[in-house]
């Protein structure tokens, strides 16, 4: 059974179109201790959900776990560890952060309580209802 996730991203940076461009990406330059620690923890086919920060502050697309961990070959700290991410597809309607912080059921969500987090685990109910919001 997949885990969820909400993976973070400046679109400045690096957008949910660019994944959609290239398809696949690896998803490197994470360097907190507790991100690091939920990388580990997914697997193949984990669903994910592309979170754009900055200015824009709302989930955008839906991408799909397709290698696990591993360490990251651009670096060489071997704590350092990197997962590779396909998109599958945009969503129909974006959820913004403020949309998630009036929603009751997310309050015990990361996202909302650790907004600076970059890697969020996403228990089934929430997964649900955020795609619901998305019209998904």
């Amino acid at each position: 059974m997949p885990s969820y996730w909400i993976l973070k991203t400046e679109p400045s940076t690096y957008s949910y179109d660019a994944l959609v461009k290239e398809q696949r990406t690896v998803w490197d330059g994470v360097k907190n201790n507790l991100a690091l620690r939920h990388i580990r923890s997914m697997q193949k086919s984990d669903r994910v959900l592309i979170y754009h920060s900055g200015k824009e502050k709302a989930l955008v697309g839906l991408a799909e776990v397709v290698k696990g961990p591993y360490p990251d070959p651009q670096q060489s700290d071997p704590k350092l560890v990197v997962m590779d991410i396909k998109a599958t597809k945009p969503l129909r309607n974006q959820v913004t952060l403020a949309d998630v912080k009036s929603d009751r059921a997310f309050k015990d969500l990361a996202l909302v309580r650790m907004p600076r987090l970059s890697v969020i685990p996403v228990d089934a109910a929430s997964w649900k209802r955020l795609l619901k919001m998305a019209g998904a």
